[in-house]
């Protein structure tokens, strides 16, 4: 047997990270099992492996080597925020909660420590302290691009906007070709003739040193900033390139994503519901929900303006009960029970006594039966845009491993029937109590009349202040964080009809099923 030491071990784990940082996770995974091998006390290979398991989508695994890590190495930062991502992952917020506390009583001075933190912070919707962590990091590190960013990402959630485009254009100093600071600088303010960034990123694309990933940022926020120059042949090429690109990189089957839609309208019917178990007659949530750049943000802030109501964000709190109710293999689903482990994820984040919670996770158009049937007290609002100006707000956004269907105009139109038909099935199936559909182009035209219907639904009391939504300070985690900082405003209504020859492929499919007078 080959002699080992300690130095031994320090240098094999040197070169797992280094393996691990190209990429090569099978070659990292083997080297930390041939050093736990003959020393399964290094919390080292533990917490690599940790994170070649989250690469990998192995959640399981990752929760037990973060475990065994943390066991190993209590004062090992890393270790925890490493806990923290896998509990967060599974749906275990308030632990993920307790692990970050942890690492933060640890973390010392280490940048990339304070950075990690940070992140996690962020995840969970404490972005002050997500802020002050990324601040310390940005501190002792100004020359590291990753550093700068994120410090730039959550002074945008916060409304710390300028702060936000100073860091952004430090990112971009130095590294011009971070693709991710380009992408969030453009979506700060409204570009202008005399004050925007399209001749910087331009000559990036031309000169061809990009990376895939990068130049598919660059060419969404030309997009971007073209438009709002109203260069509408040039954001559209730029846009449609950069769908181009993303489409041939990622996996996406349509067609399973549509048959689960198709399941859901085929198997939750009022029938179905009339035979579920009770569900859990607590609190009263309120769901929002719809398609991505569809007003939601702008739905939930006008809620969350109400002084008994807190927004927890988009928080995956609810699918995540969902599916590791389905992993337990019971023959019945316990509906109360999913309802009250839900409830107790989604507070986890300190709602203050008294107050009620609105979660804005979009995808939950998809468990609206579901929600119904645990939580028979929630609110659900589902949100409605105009099919064009729908698709092409989203056609023209970058999403992070969500709503792959955005990419191809086809597959987009198909995704945004299949989620009409849905919204339809709910609508006929779910009760008026607790369920209530409104239009984005609604509130544009009739901001009181639609905000007192909103609050009258959700069984509160009117208050004006409702009204100036725009003026909370309170975070925003979402795409459109920057537009609800801005009062109502109609001028993303009819964008598509700037590209109505250049959506063909998305009309076509779309008047397929959608009569032509709601595609005018």
């Amino acid at each position: 047997m080959p002699t080992t030491s300690p130095a031994h071990d320090r240098a094999a784990l040197d070169s797992a990270r280094r393996a691990f940082s190209g990429g090569d996770l099978a070659t990292a995974e083997l080297i930390c099992k041939d050093v736990l091998a003959h020393a399964p006390a290094n919390g080292g290979a533990w917490t690599l492996l940790t994170e070649t398991a989250l690469q990998r989508g192995r959640l399981d695994a990752a929760i037990v080597s973060a475990n065994r890590a943390v066991a190993l190495c209590p004062r090992d930062p890393v270790a925890h925020v490493l806990q923290a991502k896998c509990l967060l992952q599974s749906g275990e917020a308030q632990a993920a909660l307790a692990a970050a506390e942890a690492a933060a009583r640890v973390v010392g001075t280490a940048p990339a420590a304070l950075d990690a933190l940070g992140a996690i912070f962020g995840q969970l919707g404490l972005h002050d302290r997500a802020e002050e962590l990324f601040q310390r990091a940005v501190t002792a590190r100004p020359d590291v691009p990753q550093y700068v960013f994120n410090l730039a990402a959550t002074e945008r959630m916060t409304g710390r906007l300028a702060a936000a485009e100073a860091h952004c254009d430090a990112a971009v100093a130095l590294d011009p070709a971070y693709g991710l600071a380009h992408y969030l600088r453009a979506d700060l303010r409204i570009q202008s003739r005399d004050r925007n960034h399209i001749a910087e990123m331009e000559q990036l694309i031309s000169g061809g040193k990009l990376s895939g990933d990068g130049e598919i940022l660059v060419r969404f926020a030309l997009g971007k900033e073209y438009e709002d120059l109203d260069e509408h042949a040039h954001a559209f090429a730029h846009v449609s390139a950069a769908c181009a690109l993303q489409r041939r990189i990622i996996d996406y089957d349509g067609r399973a994503e549509i048959a689960q839609i198709d399941r859901i309208i085929r198997s939750q019917t009022p029938a179905w519901r009339a035979a579920c178990p009770p569900g859990f007659a607590g609190p009263e949530p309120v769901f929002v929900v719809g398609l991505p750049r569809t007003g939601t943000t702008l739905v939930e802030r006008i809620i969350a303006s109400h002084s008994a109501m807190v927004s927890i964000g988009e928080t995956n709190a609810f699918a995540a009960e969902f599916r590791r109710t389905m992993r337990g293999g019971a023959k019945t689903l316990d509906l109360a029970e999913m309802g009250r482990r839900y409830i107790d994820a989604a507070t986890a984040m300190r709602i203050p006594p008294g107050r009620r919670f609105v979660d804005k996770t979009l995808a939950n158009y998809l468990y609206c039966g579901i929600i119904h049937a645990a939580l028979p007290r929630a609110k659900i609002i589902l949100i409605r845009r105009h099919p064009l100006d729908a698709c092409w707000a989203i056609y023209k956004s970058r999403f992070q491993r969500t709503f792959l269907f955005s990419y191809d105009q086809r597959e987009l139109a198909d995704y945004y029937l299949a989620f009409r038909r849905l919204a339809q099935h709910w609508r006929a199936t779910l009760p008026p109590h607790a369920y209530f559909e409104i239009g984005y182009e609604d509130i544009v035209a009739d901001q009181a009349g639609i905000s007192r219907r909103l609050i009258e639904f959700i069984g509160l009391p009117w208050e004006e202040e409702v009204l100036m939504f725009h003026e909370s300070a309170a975070p925003s985690a979402t795409a459109s964080a920057v537009q609800v900082r801005r009062p109502i405003y109609s001028s993303s209504v009819g964008k598509w009809r700037h590209h109505a020859e250049r959506l063909k492929p998305l009309r076509a499919r779309l008047a397929q099923e959608i009569s032509t007078a709601e595609l005018l």
